[in-house]
Parts: C-alpha cells; structure tokens; sequence
C-alpha cells in the first residue's frame, strides 16, 4: 500500500525516539506538517506524519468505503517499521482510537491520545452529531461515504475549530478534507474493553470547546488507563492547528521530557 508519508530528521540528534503522528477522520498528514511536525524536530525528535489510505496523497483503493480500524493500523505497523526505532504515537481523535488499537497488538514508547474517540466507542457522539445534522447523516448513508458532515467550510469549522479561525485558514484546511470509510463510523462503536492489555505510558487530552466529544468522554478515557485527562481552555477539537497549538505541543514535550524520552 503507497502511503503519503511526510519525515523530518531532527535538527539536533538527542537519541530520543521517533515520533509518528495519527490523524483523524477526514484529514491527512497535512494537519501535522504545518506546526506539530517542525516543532518535535527542532526539539530533537525524528518526526514522521502519514495520511491512512483513502486520506491525503495516499492510495485509495475502490474497497476504501469498507475500511476498518484494522486496516489503518495495518496503514500504522507499515510505517512504523519504516522508522529508525519503536516510535512514540501521538493520534488525534480517530487517530486516537487507532492509537489504542495499535497499542493492543505492537509496542510503543508512549502514545499521547489527542482528543481522542472515546473509550466507551462512538455511539453518543454520533448521536448527538445525528441529532445536529440528520439529513447529513442520510446522505452519508445514500453515497456510502461520510464527507458530507464537512463538505462545507461552515460545517468544518463547527466540528473542528474555534469561531475566530481566520478565513485564510479556514479555507487552506478546508480544501484538504477528504471522505471517510463508510463502515469506520460503526466500527468506532465498539467498545475498548481491554485497556489493560497497554503498558506504554499514555498522555490523554482534550479540549474546553470540543463540538465532537464532551469533556467528560475525555476524562472517562484517560480513567480507563488509570491515569488524569488534561484539558486545554478555549480551544477546539483540532488543537494542533488552533492558534494557541504551541501550548498544546510544549505540554506534550514537557511530558515527554518527564518520562524520560
């Protein structure tokens, strides 16, 4: 499978391990490569971003519409043994949930979940987004294919950022959403039962102005690993891209710096 991969060297070698960025439905290795994916090199990480198939410059097969969340961590395994040693995972929200399955079947250093699907799998989320949008979540089900949830820039912003994104932004990301798998949505329903099955330290994040998971989900996530969520004020769900990202990443690298990689 070709897969868009995107891999910047550190600029000063510190031994420390890669790290190998997860994003979320709908987006592609750009929503990294603009200020995560710099930023963890300059501080001394080997920093790689790829878009899953289907997503990005990445192959899309005519069977895309049927893919699971194995198969994206199938698009995982292949990249991370592509790096110079067992990576430290950070996904956001899908990326998130495709983090923890990772982590059921293959080592990592540590995995950071950012705004992750929850643990207790999608279905509130999904309803409250039917809720909001039902005719939406009709045509999604008519064309197989769930791109219309943002097939516009007002949508885009509702479910992935502050109201104040200025519009050159806005517009910039917009152009880079992509469909998603049809069957993803109902495979994200299902549960993660077995949390203890991962041993990695975890970082799990959320954010104040989430349109697509509610604080608590977050919280109730990070509980699963025994762990505290952290949640960032006046931000919303793609937080690597909102103007106050420097914050989110600098907590990551503190972190990071904690345990000692």
């Amino acid at each position: 499978m070709h897969l868009e991969v995107i891999k910047l060297p550190p600029e000063i070698d510190k031994g420390k391990p890669p790290v190998l960025f997860i994003h979320g439905a709908w987006h592609g290795a750009w929503c990294w490569a603009e200020y995560f994916l710099p930023y963890f090199a300059k501080q001394g990480y080997y920093s790689c971003a790829f878009s899953l198939r289907g997503h990005g410059k990445s192959n899309k097969t005519s069977d895309f519409r049927w893919s699971l969340i194995s198969d994206y961590v199938a698009d995982v395994r292949q990249i991370a043994l592509e790096l110079p040693g067992p990576p430290i995972l950070i996904g956001h929200s899908m990326g998130g949930l495709i983090t923890q399955r990772y982590l059921q079947q293959y080592q990592a250093e540590a995995a950071v979940l950012m705004a992750p699907i929850p643990v207790n799998g999608l279905l509130n989320p999904v309803i409250r987004l039917v809720l909001r949008h039902p005719l939406l979540f009709l045509w999604g089900h008519l064309r197989l294919g769930w791109y219309p949830f943002v097939h516009t820039k007002n949508l885009a912003r509702e479910l992935f950022y502050s109201e104040n994104i200025p519009d050159e932004k806005l517009d910039k990301y917009f152009s880079q959403l992509c469909d998603e798998s049809y069957l993803i949505l109902y495979d994200g329903l299902r549960k993660i039962s077995d949390t203890g099955m991962i041993t990695c330290p975890i970082l799990v994040l959320g954010v104040e102005n989430d349109a697509l998971f509610k604080q608590t989900e977050i919280t109730t996530t990070a509980e699963a690993y025994n762990i505290r969520a952290h949640i960032f004020p006046d931000m919303a769900h793609n937080m690597m891209l909102e103007k106050d990202w420097k914050t989110v990443a600098d907590y990551i690298l503190d972190w990071l710096n904690k345990i000692n990689l």
